[in-house]
C-alpha cells in the first residue's frame, strides 16, 4: 500500500536536506524547486498529509519503471502541481515525466432542468448512480467528448434517448447499419469479395464516397494528434464527422442491389458496385470499432439494439 511508501520517501528527502521541523510539524522545502511556500508533509500530531501520500505514490510509480504519468486533477488543482513536481525533482526525478491534464466541472442538467448538487451540503450524483441510469458508454463518452479546459453539460435525458442527437448512440448505430448489410449479405448466400471491390473502386463516384474514404485516410494522423496531445475529444470529433458522413451515403445509396433484396440474380455491373461499395462500408465499420474500443466503448453489431435498421 502507499501508506507504507510514505516513510521511506520521506526518510529519502530528508536524508537529502529537504525537511525541516518548524512548529512541531515536519516541512519539505519545496521553495527550493521552484514552488510558491514550503509545504508540510507531516503534522505536529504525528499524522502524515496528504502532500506526503502523493509524494510516495508518484516516486512508486517511477520506481515501479513507468517513464511517463499522466494525471487528471480537476481544474480547482491547478496550484497542487508545482509542489508535487518540486517533490519529484526533489527526489533526483525529471518533473517532465509527470503531465497533468487539469479538467473542468461537469454540469448534469434533465432537459432543461439543472440537477442541483452541492459538496457542502453532501447532494451530489455519483458516478455509479450516473453509468446505472445512462449507461457505461454515454457516461464514458460525453466525459471525453470536450476538450478538457471546458465545462461539460452532461443531459441524461439527451444520453439515454435513441436519436442521432445522441452522439454515441449515432457512432454506434452506424457500426450496426454496417453489420446488418453484411449479414442480410451472407443471408443471400453471398460474401465480401475485397479483390473485386478494389477492382471496382473507381465506380465509387456518387456523392460522399470520395469524402468517405478520405476521411477514413486521415483516421492513423487523427489517433497520433489525439493521443500525443491527450485530447481524446479530437477522436470522438472524428467518429461523430465519420458517423454522420456515413448515415448520409447510406441513406442515399444502395450497398445491396434492388435486384438481390427481390431474389432476382443481380448483373454482374450490379455485383461490382456492390462490392465495392461494401468494402468501403467495411472499411468504417473497422474504424469505428477500433475508435469505439480505444474509447472504451462497445460496437454493437446487432440492429435490434437500435431502432429498426434496414438494410440496403
Amino acid at each position: 500500500s502507499i501508506d507504507s511508501e510514505i516513510e521511506p520517501a520521506l526518510q529519502v528527502l530528508d536524508e537529502k536536506g529537504y525537511l525541516y521541523e518548524k512548529d512541531g510539524n515536519i516541512w519539505f522545502k519545496s521553495t527550493d524547486f521552484g514552488d510558491e511556500k514550503d509545504r508540510v508533509v507531516r503534522r505536529a500530531n504525528g499524522q502524515t498529509t496528504y502532500f506526503a501520500s502523493d509524494i510516495a505514490y508518484h516516486k512508486n510509480k517511477f520506481e515501479r519503471g513507468f517513464d511517463k504519468v499522466i494525471n487528471v486533477w480537476g481544474a480547482d488543482h491547478h496550484g497542487y502541481v508545482p509542489r508535487v513536481k518540486a517533490a519529484l525533482l526533489a527526489l533526483g526525478i525529471d518533473a517532465e515525466r509527470l503531465d497533468v491534464v487539469l479538467v473542468q466541472f461537469v454540469a448534469l442538467w434533465r432537459g432543461s432542468e439543472k440537477v442541483q448538487m452541492s459538496s457542502r451540503s453532501g447532494k451530489f450524483v455519483t458516478l455509479r448512480e450516473l453509468r446505472h441510469e445512462v449507461g457505461n458508454d454515454a457516461a464514458r463518452f460525453y466525459y471525453v467528448a470536450r476538450k478538457p479546459e471546458v465545462h461539460v453539460d452532461f443531459d441524461l435525458e439527451l444520453a439515454k434517448s435513441q436519436s442521432k442527437d445522441n452522439q454515441v448512440y449515432y457512432i454506434q448505430y452506424a457500426h450496426a447499419r454496417v453489420c446488418r448489410v453484411l449479414e442480410k449479405l451472407q443471408n443471400n448466400g453471398l460474401v465480401v469479395n475485397d479483390t473485386i471491390g478494389l477492382e471496382h473502386q473507381n465506380l465509387l463516384t456518387a456523392p460522399n464516397e470520395d469524402e468517405l474514404i478520405k476521411l477514413l485516410a486521415g483516421y492513423p494522423a487523427t489517433l497520433l494528434r489525439s493521443a500525443t496531445g491527450y485530447e481524446p475529444h479530437v477522436l470522438t470529433n472524428y467518429l461523430k464527422e465519420l458517423a454522420a458522413l456515413f448515415h448520409g451515403w447510406y441513406d442515399s445509396n444502395r450497398i445491396l442491389p434492388v435486384s438481390l433484396t427481390s431474389g432476382e440474380t443481380p448483373t454482374q455491373s450490379e455485383i461490382d458496385l456492390m462490392q465495392a461499395r461494401l468494402r468501403l462500408s467495411k472499411a468504417v465499420r473497422q474504424v469505428l470499432a477500433n475508435g469505439l474500443s480505444l474509447l472504451g466503448l462497445s460496437a454493437p453489431s446487432r440492429c435490434h439494439e437500435f431502432r429498426v435498421c434496414a438494410s440496403r
